[in-house]
């Protein structure tokens, strides 16, 4: 299934308050347990293993409306304030204790056509020690082709405390750029020594086979790029030594990934990424990995029953997912994701939360063993199923590990799920 965003139409963002803290939508929230269904998980056999998480009572809380295709979220660390990106090219500061929302001026001239414009953002670890802020964004060359873009620069406060990026300047682009408005990947997350992912989606490249953009190292798209925070490619990644590969490729044979998060257990990174028709993945990315697109896939071709590929597991030359929907289970198209680490849910640790557009609920996976090869990922029952909302970031808050929310729409909230 795929991201069909929403065009941008939306002119407003307003801060939700109310006397007694944030306006809470829902009480008592519950979750129920149960085993996995054998043809959503695209397994022959059903996990029947208890789900502790099950029965966890919450409350869905506005922190805030009024945003305009909310794709991004960032806590800033020991601040408590939340960075919310918006597709059209507006950058906010949201502060959750009273709902209330300042622009960051500096914010980069975006592509804000189809699926492009200012997609995620990514703090450097060591903030505010090194204050910079890093975002992903569809931009265009002066011919009008976009790419995927990683830029950065140092947040700043003034007298006043308005923010701003200061010296905010590209710092990858994910090559070559094209003419297509779709696929561009774009999550991005830093993971262990402080190297920085990024997604990039194969953009929509439709010549399907061997030659496939997202078979092909010589170019970036269909790829997870890993780089220094200055952007440069990591030093030790697989094909630096490969005059025919780019050295900033650490996996590739993607499709068009929009949720990444990290597993704090292992360290290890952990990717969704969208079908075609179905066939949505979660993958545990390894270094140097061939993750199959197009050559191996789950998915139908769209309007058909006919596979666009063997599966995965039909070639020993790439790596499978972990789960996934096959084609004709409907499919979770997926962006953003996180591992839960919070306090305020002890029954969600080490569950990973990923949101879902077209199907239009929160998703929660148990996950078991270190992985990637005894890894097992159970979906549980939906969360904010009864909302009409496509989920499309996740963040956890530091100090008080609610779990918030932005919702993809043209004038949306930024939710958060507390404890009942």
């Amino acid at each position: 299934m795929t991201d069909s965003d929403t065009p941008p139409r939306a002119d407003r963002r307003t801060a939700l308050r109310a006397t007694a803290g944030l306006a809470t939508l829902s009480l008592a929230g519950c979750l129920g347990g149960g085993s996995d269904d054998a043809a959503v998980d695209g397994d022959d056999s059903a996990d029947d293993a208890s789900d502790d998480g099950a029965d966890v009572a919450y409350t869905v809380e506005r922190v805030a409306e009024g945003f305009e295709n909310p794709w991004g979220l960032a806590f800033l660390p020991d601040d408590g304030r939340l960075l919310v990106t918006e597709r059209p090219g507006r950058l906010s500061l949201l502060d959750p204790a009273d709902g209330s929302a300042v622009s960051v001026a500096g914010a980069p001239e975006v592509f804000a056509r189809g699926q492009g414009g200012l997609l995620d953002v990514a703090i450097h670890p060591s903030y505010p020690d090194d204050p910079r802020v890093y975002l992903t964004y569809a931009a265009a060359d002066d011919s009008g082709a976009a790419a995927t873009h990683v830029g950065s620069g140092r947040l700043r406060f003034d007298g006043s405390d308005a923010p701003a990026l200061d010296g905010f300047e590209s710092i990858r682009v994910a090559e070559p750029f094209l003419d297509s408005e779709l696929h561009f990947g774009s999550r991005a997350t830093f993971g262990p020594d402080d190297a920085l992912f990024v997604t990039v989606g194969d953009r929509r490249d439709t010549a399907f086979g061997p030659d496939h953009v997202s078979q092909d190292r010589s170019n970036e798209l269909g790829s997870t790029l890993r780089l220094t925070a200055d952007g440069d490619p990591h030093p030790d990644n697989p094909f630096v030594d490969d005059s025919d590969a780019r050295d900033t490729i650490y996996s590739y044979g993607h499709r068009n990934p929009q949720a990444m998060a990290v597993r704090s257990e292992t360290g290890r990174v952990w990717q969704c990424e969208h079908g075609e028709r179905d066939g949505d993945e979660i993958n545990v990315i390894e270094r140097g990995g061939n993750y199959g697109w197009p050559v191996a896939s789950e998915a139908c071709n769209y309007g058909t029953d006919e596979r666009v590929a063997p599966s995965h597991r039909e070639r020993g030359d790439v790596v499978a997912p972990v789960h996934y929907w096959p084609c004709g289970s409907g499919g979770f198209p997926p962006s953003g994701a996180v591992f839960y680490d919070g306090d305020a849910f002890p029954e969600w640790r080490g569950d990973l939360f990923a949101g879902t557009l077209a199907a239009q609920y929160l998703g929660r996976f148990t996950v078991e063993g270190a992985g990637p090869a005894d890894v097992a990922v159970t979906e549980r029952e939906p969360l904010l199923a009864d909302r009409d909302w496509r989920v499309r970031a996740l963040a956890v808050e530091p100090t008080t590990g609610y779990l918030y929310v932005s919702v993809d729409d043209a004038d949306a909230p930024v939710v958060r799920l507390a404890p009942a």
